[in-house]
């Protein structure tokens, strides 16, 4: 059975609205004060456009009196600097896991503010096992797509599809001359591993891959993202997928393209002659 686009774009947004964080409650869970007295201090991380509007890599906030919200936090910080824009959209990220608005920030957190994304190097180890769980990569140097599909190819599997995004020469009228992508390394491995644990689960849900479901064919999935510099016609990503049947193999470099687009923190800004913009990013 074979997928169609729509199809598979909707199982994307359903396993998303099944992740999203229940909606902050009017009452904040807390956490043990400090019975240090003093100020409450805060180091924000900041990315992308962010980053450049901030003029700094992170900022210190020493000075707040007491435990804030993300959400109150973020408030706080376009109060303060208001050359950083509307904050409402940019999510926020402790260690390697996104916290909701209504989170509270205990002093001494380190709070990573991702903006919107447009849409680490692989753990040591067996490439067959990594490669059965899913395996995903960051590369700055150019990625050959006919390489990654010798890589996931098996004597079990009879298909092998191989998704290849390229940069082009234009986007919204305009001339592009090449993109530039900056990933959230720490962020980019945790996540994409739980796309890949999303997309075995949409293949074994008879709901949303269709047929009998229950899908426990050896799939194999590789995934190497670009960063820094593209020029035109390279490519920026590439996802190649095999499996025993086609419908599995095409559901899954679908799912997992669908997927990484919509949250993956990795941001990519397009470079034209006269200027340059961040992609999902308000302007």
């Amino acid at each position: 059975m074979v997928t169609t686009a729509a199809e598979t774009l909707a199982v994307v947004e359903t396993l998303a609205a099944a992740r999203a964080p229940a909606p902050a409650s009017s009452k904040l869970t807390t956490r043990p004060s400090s019975s240090r007295p003093g100020p409450v201090q805060l180091t924000v991380l900041f990315f992308a456009g962010l980053r450049e509007r901030a003029g700094v890599d992170e900022l210190v906030l020493d000075d707040l009196s007491e435990p804030l919200s993300v959400g109150q936090f973020k408030a706080e910080l376009g109060r303060r600097h208001p050359e950083l824009g509307d904050l409402t959209s940019v999510a926020g990220v402790l260690g390697t896991d996104y916290v909701p608005d209504g989170h509270l920030l205990c002093g001494g957190d380190r709070l990573a503010l991702l903006p919107p994304v447009s849409g680490g190097q692989a753990d040591p180890g067996d490439e067959d096992v990594r490669l059965a769980a899913g395996l995903f990569e960051l590369s700055a140097e150019p990625i050959d797509p006919g390489r990654l599909a010798q890589r996931v190819q098996h004597p079990a599997c009879g298909a092998v599809v191989t998704f290849t995004g390229v940069t082009r020469d234009h986007n919204r009228e305009r001339d592009v001359v090449e993109l530039d992508y900056e990933a959230f390394e720490a962020m980019t491995g945790p996540e994409m591993g739980r796309i890949f644990k999303d997309c075995r689960s949409a293949l074994e849900d008879p709901e949303l891959f269709g047929g009998e479901g229950g899908e426990t064919e050896p799939l194999r999935m590789l995934c190497v993202h670009r960063t820094g510099r593209v020029g035109v016609g390279e490519p920026s990503v590439v996802i190649s997928v095999a499996s025993p049947h086609r419908e599995a193999a095409f559901f899954a470099a679908r799912f997992l393209i669908e997927s990484l687009k919509e949250r993956l923190p990795v941001w990519k800004k397009e470079v034209y002659q006269d200027g340059q913009h961040w992609i999902g990013e308000r302007s």
